[in-house]
């Protein structure tokens, strides 16, 4: 497994890295012994960094990694590094209700993650959205006292502009910025990339297969379970999705000819996007992990990243990533 840095701060982490949100919220059903396993074989392979969220099916996803990594082998369990998003209020019903960036919060959100994982430190912590309530320096400042008590080991941020990554920057050492980057998701490039590069801060880029859109296993017809996010997101809806799902064929016949997936390309051009980038794999099973990994052997020369932007030049994708009330608290 290739390695690469996240930013000048940060550590060493496998070039891929492992979403596992989607073990435990937003797609529908998931099978926790398969989760597992795909947890356990992803460390056997050598991926090294696991991304989670405290909200993600409100504390659940934290206590499946924390099983998955009891039950690890010892020398897999003591490579893995845990990325925790912080700061979602959710209700009972599961709905969403704003973010909280208070240092009190802060602290308090801490230590229920650290008793669900089951660890003595968090290798990355970061809050999930901008809290427009609470200066960043706040937010940031309260995971810097964490980082000092040894609770902590990195700062991230996520979803974040310009302006308050070099406000964060400034306040404490900054190892990435977490962010949606895709084929068809390219909002990064004219100012936040830019800036990440000059602070020496690192990518973790979620959202690369773009919640499946572009995995190339996507079908118009395919059935949305209930709980499954993607039947309000308007990437996924009726004219969007037949737009969107012709930009993947259009990949397709790029990845016919390369002998691989179109998971593979998608991911394979996000690799190639810089060393300073790290894609996250929202992979539920081990299948779709082997698939995954598949694109670390990906070599895209200049004419494959040509016609590939060809097929898929920047701004082509139809929809919004999320629906509106959701767009709203983004400030990347």
């Amino acid at each position: 497994m290739r390695t690469r840095p996240l930013g000048t701060t940060g550590p060493q982490v496998s070039a891929l890295g492992l979403g596992c949100m989607g073990m435990s919220a937003l797609y529908g059903e998931a099978d926790r012994a398969e989760s597992v396993a795909t947890i356990h074989a992803a460390l056997e392979a050598g991926v090294t960094l696991l991304d989670t969220g405290d909200f993600y099916g409100m504390g659940h996803n934290e206590m499946l990694i924390g099983e998955a990594l009891r039950t690890a082998p010892a020398a897999r369990r003591e490579q893995a590094l845990v990325s925790v998003k912080f700061g979602a209020l959710r209700g009972p019903d599961g709905g969403w209700s704003g973010y909280d960036g208070r240092p009190a919060a802060v602290r308090n959100f801490a230590a229920y993650s650290l008793q669900r994982l089951g660890v003595d430190h968090i290798d990355v912590y970061r809050i999930a959205r901008l809290d427009p309530d609470v200066p960043i320096e706040e937010t940031v400042g309260a995971i810097a006292e964490l980082v000092e008590k040894g609770y902590v080991r990195h700062i991230g941020l996520s979803e974040v502009g310009a302006e308050t990554i070099r406000r964060a920057a400034a306040t404490a050492p900054i190892s990435d910025l977490q962010i949606e980057y895709s084929l068809i998701s390219r909002g990064i490039e004219d100012e936040i990339l830019p800036t990440t590069r000059e602070l020496g801060i690192g990518i973790t880029a979620y959202g690369v297969l773009s919640r499946g859109l572009i995995s190339g296993h996507f079908t118009a017809d395919r059935q949305l379970g209930a709980g499954d996010f993607r039947a309000m997101s308007p990437r996924f809806q009726g004219d969007n999705l037949r737009h969107n799902l012709n930009l993947v064929e259009a990949l397709r016949k790029i990845a016919e000819q390369k002998g691989v997936s179109v998971a593979q390309i998608a991911i394979a051009w996000v690799l190639a996007r810089g060393e300073d980038i790290v894609p996250l794999v929202g992979a539920r099973r081990r299948d779709r992990l082997t698939e995954a990994l598949g694109a670390l052997d990906v070599s895209l020369e200049a004419a494959d990243l040509a016609a590939i932007e060809e097929a898929v030049p920047p701004g082509a994708a139809a929809g919004d990533r999320y629906p509106a009330a959701q767009m709203a608290h983004l400030e990347s």
